[in-house]
């Protein structure tokens, strides 16, 4: 097979890589025979990797003094894998529906370790109530409704954290995104008032907030708030302890700022038409050229963010309180308040890849495109929905018997999938590979556990969803590999707890991946 003809080099977007994960698309005989026995796609999740995740949260919590502890938003992974290794340490779990909380309990969360989040409708509730769960409330109706779920059933009174939106600020105004989650906090004394009615059914634990931002002054201006909000509580005879400040504390997806910062710039470029296009079709992630003027919005995650997960956590405590000149753990230290967290991509970070076996490779002859190459997978653009969370990265190369064959490279590849529509494309960014694949050979998808592998999956033209697998190291066979199904993974030969880890030092990042960076 021929190697490419003036195609200049396609610009890069490596993946980050944490040492586990890392170590694992370094294994390629144990990737092919899993491939070659359970087919693709293939999910490979790593139970010790969110362990280890959690432990880095809760060491922010302990830097601090803080306590309370971390729920997982389960929606970001259907695993029973990685939600039995967590069962394992101290962490708890958030659900949003009435089958993930079905799939928490049966993997090993106590009621007392779950939160019920999201629209819930009667059959959530009443599993909720009955059992025992902490409920986040978005208002006075939901909250009346459970109470007389109680009441009718004549169970114990639930617990129960209002969330809410809106929060106002002083001096220079702050932008927010307007949120439909939560009650505004103008509508707090209403909202009070039936805490108050139904107060036989119902113990307020706390507040809370579910903002869709990565703006950490966003944050901190609705962690005061809710501190604010708990001074009303406290005005009114009641005693709410814990603070919730939801998710959102971000990954970065890719392994150098640089390549980040040039990809964007150069489909800005693309889009008005100064260069050669970087997509299919000059597709522009949001942006979009009126009259040569840039117009539209660029909808990707940002692929490269300095401070994310626990770190981001950590700065955020540290921050000072907008309006109470203290900083925000302290705030929350003076009145004694415990604090959730409720990370789910933070906490799923670096914990699986996808893999998908190459079955065909060809010249793309459309001129415009530069003599790229067309590679066909054996997998959907639902199996892997990386594009449609915005997230943009390069897959790794993982050649047959570890030869590399084929064109020299890098070589810049559009991805196709294996359904019979123009729409099936696996990215539509023309990606860069370090040499031509041959058919047999595996990409891999780093980092995918978070919703990536569950979110978009189907089975269209009765095509099977991608099977699903536990990998872990052997420590008594030199760091051999071994795999299990997801749902026959139990956690019964590891530690209760995964071992202590630092906190990051004040504005310091506690990434794992900076030792895979060197």
């Amino acid at each position: 097979m021929g190697g490419p003809q003036n195609q200049p080099n396609p610009l890069r977007l490596r993946p980050a890589l944490a040492p586990r994960a890392a170590s694992l698309t370094r294994a390629a005989p144990f990737l092919h025979a899993l491939a070659d026995g359970l087919g693709t796609p293939l999910n490979a999740v790593l139970p010790e990797q969110i362990a280890e995740n959690a432990a880095r949260f809760d060491a922010v919590l302990r830097r601090h003094r803080l306590g309370g502890g971390v729920f997982f938003a389960h929606k970001a992974s259907a695993s029973s894998a990685l939600l039995r290794r967590l069962s394992a340490t101290g962490s708890s779990v958030d659900v949003a529906s009435v089958e993930e909380l079905q799939h928490a309990l049966a993997c090993g969360f106590t009621a007392e370790r779950i939160a019920a989040t999201g629209p819930k409708d009667p059959a959530f509730r009443w599993l909720g109530a009955r059992v025992g769960v902490t409920f986040h409330v978005d208002g006075q109706e939901e909250l009346e409704a459970l109470a007389a779920l109680v009441r009718a059933h004549a169970l114990r009174p639930v617990r129960v954290l209002l969330r809410l939106s809106g929060f106002p600020s002083s001096g220079v105004r702050r932008l927010t995104r307007r949120s439909r989650f939560g009650t505004p906090v103008a509508g707090l004394p209403a909202l009070l008032d039936a805490v108050e009615r139904c107060g036989d059914a119902v113990e307020l634990l706390g507040v809370g907030y579910h903002l869709d931002t990565v703006s950490l002054d966003e944050k901190a201006l609705a962690l005061e708030g809710c501190v604010k909000a708990m001074d009303a509580c406290r005005a009114r005879g009641l005693r709410p302890r814990v603070v919730d400040i939801g998710g959102g504390f971000g990954v970065s997806y890719l392994a150098d700022a640089g390549q980040w910062e040039s990809y964007t710039t150069e489909l800005i470029r693309a889009v008005l038409a100064d260069r050669p296009p970087l997509t299919w079709g000059n597709h522009g992630y949001g942006l979009r050229s009126e009259g040569g003027t840039l117009a539209g919005g660029l909808s990707l995650y940002p692929g490269y963010r300095e401070v994310t997960g626990p770190a981001y956590l950590d700065e955020l405590l540290s921050m000072r309180a907008p309006s109470l000149g203290r900083t925000l753990s302290t705030l929350l230290l003076e009145n004694l308040y415990d604090l959730y967290a409720e990370p789910g991509r933070a906490l799923a970070d670096q914990c699986g890849v996808t893999l998908a076996r190459v079955l065909e490779v060809r010249r793309w002859d459309a001129e415009e495109d530069g003599g790229a190459w067309a590679v066909r997978l054996d997998l959907n653009a639902g199996d892997c929905p990386l594009e449609d969370h915005g997230i943009l990265v390069d897959p790794l190369l993982v050649p047959r018997g570890g030869a590399e064959q084929g064109a020299r490279g890098p070589v810049g590849a559009y991805l196709f999938g294996n359904l019979c529509l123009e729409s099936d494309l696996i990215t539509k960014r023309l990606v860069a590979l370090p040499h031509l694949p041959s058919p047999g050979d595996l990409l891999c998808f780093a980092n995918t556990a978070a919703y990536c592998m569950d979110f978009g999956a189907h089975e269209a033209q009765r095509r099977p969803r991608a099977r699903k697998v536990a990998v872990e190291q052997d420590p008594g066979a030199e760091g051999a590999w071994r795999w299990r199904l997801d749902t026959h993974y139990w956690p019964l030969d590891t530690h209760p707890r995964p071992p202590e880890v630092a906190a990051p030092a004040p504005g310091a990042g506690s990434d794992p991946r900076e030792e895979a960076r060197a």
